[in-house]
Order: structure tokens, then sequence, then C-alpha cells
């Protein structure tokens, strides 16, 4: 008895690897991958300049310097409403609590958001590039003209020449129950963020010797967050120091960690 409907993933035919340096930007559900990759002591940025919903937020940071440090650049993209400042007629990063009297509220076109990062997809063909859909809901947009959003986005997306990892459909259609949300029915729940995770390494890390390692580094970044229950205690003790010649072993290893 089939109980769900499975999104069906192509595996990529490039791989994610410990030699790669990595840089997630867009919505926060780029943190929550990123902060995935950092378990396994992968070499990852996200977010450096803050948190970025919109296409051409994200685009205005992926200058050519910014974009030519990474070998991988993961882009979220949360809505494809912007809010233009009256003053200056720039679209802002984020309204930093002024007045929505300050700004004029308006939604991209599929077209505009091809156009705003194709060029930036396009000049840099040795970045592998992923796009994409956050999957948090933007309520406070109306739950119509959120959905309007993320059909622009998706409908852009489709048409740009980089590789999609369909987040956005996982946790609508795999897990379409709200207990896989937080409490406040927008973001996902941890528990569906492990499973996108899980899906998103099915995808681009499943080489054999890629994986051992990252088994192994997982581990420890397990061992080193550990917490006791009786720090104080020899038992604790021991423990710290166990991991504490652990993590130099490994660093022998792993000299990125």
């Amino acid at each position: 008895m089939k109980l769900m409907t499975t999104v069906d993933i192509e595996r990529s035919a490039w791989q994610i690897n410990y030699n790669d340096r990595l840089l997630l930007l867009g919505s926060c559900f780029s943190d929550e991958i990123a902060g995935k990759l950092r378990e396994y002591y992968f070499n990852v940025d996200a977010n450096p300049f803050g948190t970025l919903y919109n296409p051409i937020s994200i685009a205005r940071h992926l200058t050519d310097d910014v974009v030519s440090r990474y070998s991988v650049i993961i882009l979220t993209l949360g809505t494809a409403w912007v809010y233009v400042d009256k003053a200056t007629g720039e679209v802002v990063d984020n309204c930093q609590k002024r007045p929505a009297s300050d700004f004029i509220r308006r939604r991209m076109t599929v077209d505009e958001v091809v156009n705003t990062l194709e060029p930036i997809i396009g000049r840099h063909p040795d970045t592998h590039f992923i796009l994409t859909v956050s999957p948090i809901r933007h309520i406070k947009d109306g739950l119509h003209e959120n959905n309007l959003s993320k059909g622009i986005l998706l409908q852009a997306v489709e048409r740009l020449t980089a590789a999609y990892f369909p987040s956005y459909e996982i946790l609508l259609d795999e897990l379409r129950d709200y207990r896989f949300y937080a409490a406040d029915l927008m973001h996902p729940s941890a528990q569906a963020v492990e499973y996108i995770w899980e899906r998103f390494a099915d995808t681009y890390l499943y080489d054999a010797s890629t994986r051992q390692q990252m088994s192994e580094l997982h581990q420890l970044w397990l061992d080193c967050h550990h917490r006791m229950l009786h720090p104080e205690s020899a038992e604790a003790a021991a423990f710290a120091e166990r991991t504490e010649a652990k993590y130099s072993e490994m660093k022998k290893r792993y000299p990125w960690i």
C-alpha cells in the first residue's frame, strides 16, 4: 500500500565533496541546510550578508568576486515579492522595521527572476549552482499571494540553466501534514529538515568515499556536541579527554575541520 506521493529526484551527474567550498544564500532555509552540512564538517558559508528572500537581493550580493571564491553555490529563493524603497527606488534586502509607508510592494515576474539570475550563472560555467525554492510559507503575504509567488519562482527556475533541488515539493507533497511544520505552521520542523537533508545527500553526496568520510566526521561532531548529564563527574572528564584526543587524531587526517 502506497501512503505518500514520492518526489522522484535524479542523482546529480556531479557530486559535492570535501574539496568544495560552498556558499548558501537565500531564505532561512539556507541556514537549515548549511547547519546539516556543518555537522559533517563541510566548508560552508551561509548567508554572510544576512537572510535574503527575493532574487534581486540574492543577485545583488553575487558579485563576480564573491562567486569566484566558491565551487558550489546553493540559492534558496523564498519569495517573488519585493519591497522598493520610495526614497531610493531600490529593492531592499529587508525593511529593517521601518514603516510600510516607506516602501512600494510589488511582485516580480517570471521573466524578471530569470533575467536577474541568468547572467550570473552564465558568467561562471565552472561554478556549480543549485537552485531550490524555499518550502517556508510566507503567510504574512496571504496564502493566495504566497502561492502566486512560489509559482513564479518555480517557473523561473525551470528556465534557468542550473541544477534544481525540489525542497518545496518534498515538504508539500511527500510530507503533506502539519506535523512536519514547526509551531508557527510556516517553517519546516526539525524532522522535516532532516528528511529533506537526507534527500539532498542522496542527490549530491552519494560517492562511497565521501560517505565514509561523512560517517566518521559526523560521529566526531556528535561527540564534540554531546552534553553530559553530570558535567562535573569523572566520567564526563574522561569523555572530554577521549573526545579531545579523537579530534586531534582526526585533524591530522582531515586538516580542514
